[in-house]
């Protein structure tokens, strides 16, 4: 399925007080993976909830930290759609640092809408999805 690396530096306000990678923040990481994926597969999710009333939310996440990334250093960010199902999408990201797994996550994201009720993804949507 698709997949897509987002290049990412490790700053001071990321680490905690041992000068690693806060481990909350690695959802974040993972966050900005998921979105630049979708943005280069033509989903702009701003436009998405303003032309079409919907919006992605997570509703679970199962993350396996295995080794800290530090302050200065740079990391890739791996996205990868593995599942498209009518109302969610399941995504794999992991964060590598010299091609080496640090973080390894799964992610569900939910259509839903304005009212926070579930509803099918747009067939627009679901056709740029489906260019994997």
């Amino acid at each position: 399925m698709s997949t897509f690396t987002h290049k990412r530096r490790v700053y001071y306000h990321d680490t905690d007080c041992g000068g690693v990678v806060y481990y909350a923040n690695y959802l974040k990481f993972f966050e900005e993976a998921r979105t630049e994926h979708l943005r280069s597969k033509g989903i702009d999710l701003n436009k998405l909830a303003d032309n079409s009333g919907i919006l992605f939310a997570v509703v679970s996440a199962e993350v396996d930290y295995k080794s800290p990334a530090r302050y200065g250093e740079e990391i890739d960010v791996l996205s990868k759609i593995i599942k498209i199902n009518p109302a969610s999408i399941l995504f794999y990201n992991e964060a590598l640092r010299d091609g080496k797994a640090l973080v390894k996550c799964k992610t569900k994201l939910v259509s839903i809408d304005l009212k926070f009720k579930p509803v099918a993804i747009p067939q627009e949507t679901s056709n740029l999805l489906g260019k994997l």
